[in-house]
């Protein structure tokens, strides 16, 4: 089967690979966002996909919009039989979506109908699921609504981060995708309608999103912290600069105090934050310009009084 494949970000590198890799299937271009200024020089990069890619013979597409005639016409120029799609980053028209025999399907990260959008993984995590996993989508012209062709679950551990669940689940999607395919192409699939009534947003996120409030309770606190883990990090105010916070854990604490209160802080305790319901236990931290660090570390040089009330633009106490 002779297939375009379509995709940008880091999740959509493992699918790409077990298709370049395989035997049976024949990618006979990639198409892929165009390089971007990135760091501190504004030199321009490669997407992940096409870091890939460049390892290959194969033919790498960049238009600037998919849309455009000259764009679609090169594409339907390869004959392909299937566009596999996965974190591309520009909407497909039905003319595209209509090209290949097979049609287009997605990898999408999410037990669709839950989470479409643009932050599935996030979501999961930031919402205290018990589990995630990916759904292939034979695609439409609406956003992630496309009919189910399979599904792929997976748990998510305790304290796992948002980062941590996307490099699992990337994983997942090269396997869902290698398993459906044979299936797509026998004509042996029953693509399944996805439940509108039980179809969830997944937002963009934005660095405001990651502020704490500490009026929140402990679990809140905990599953914000590490759905924003790596991008674009949860975050309160210390001494009037942000302290990033990167892993926490509910702490058992029988005394109150006002949330956002710092109940201990120390190298041999580390550091514990009093919040709207229980404490948290901050696991990994880092302070503007500073390195990542266990909080029992930072502490041996540094001082976080004990009744600071984080989150305050103020002196930090």
């Amino acid at each position: 089967m002779k297939i375009i494949y379509m995709g940008t970000s880091e999740f959509a590198v493992p699918a790409l690979l077990a298709l370049l890799d395989s035997d049976t299937y024949e990618v006979v271009a990639v198409v892929t966002q165009p390089d971007r200024p990135k760091g501190r020089g504004n030199k321009l990069a490669f997407s992940p996909v096409k870091e890939l890619a460049v390892q290959y013979p194969v033919p790498i597409l960049q238009p600037e919009r998919i849309r455009r005639k000259a764009a679609m016409a090169e594409l339907a120029s390869f004959d392909a039989a299937l566009f596999v799609v996965a974190s591309y980053g520009q909407i497909l028209p039905e003319a595209i979506l209509n090209m290949p025999r097979y049609g287009c399907i997605n990898i999408h990260a999410s037990l669709l109908p839950k989470y479409r959008g643009s932050s599935p993984i996030q979501q999961a995590v930031l919402h205290g699921d018990a589990e995630s996993g990916v759904t292939i989508i034979q695609m439409d012209k609406g956003i992630d609504t496309g009919d189910m062709l399979l599904k792929r679950s997976i748990p998510i551990e305790p304290g796992e981060t948002s980062g941590g669940l996307h490099d699992k689940l990337a994983a997942l999607g090269a396997l869902a995708l290698l398993d459906v395919l044979p299936s797509l192409e026998s004509g042996m699939l029953q693509p399944v309608a996805q439940d509108e009534t039980a179809s969830s947003h997944a937002p963009m996120l934005t660095k405001e999103m990651g502020l704490i409030d500490w009026s929140h309770g402990a679990r809140e606190i905990v599953c914000l912290v590490h759905g924003m883990n790596p991008w674009p990090y949860a975050y309160t105010i210390f001494d009037n600069k942000p302290l990033k916070l990167l892993q926490a854990e509910i702490c058992a604490w029988e005394k109150k105090a006002a949330p956002g209160t710092v109940l201990e802080a120390s190298p041999k305790t580390g550091l514990i934050i009093m919040t709207g319901n229980g404490a948290l236990r901050v696991g990994e931290m880092q302070t503007q310009n500073g390195k990542r660090m266990r909080p029992e570390d930072y502490l041996r040089g540094h001082e976080i009084r004990v009744g600071t009330i984080l989150g305050r633009q103020s002196d930090g106490v």
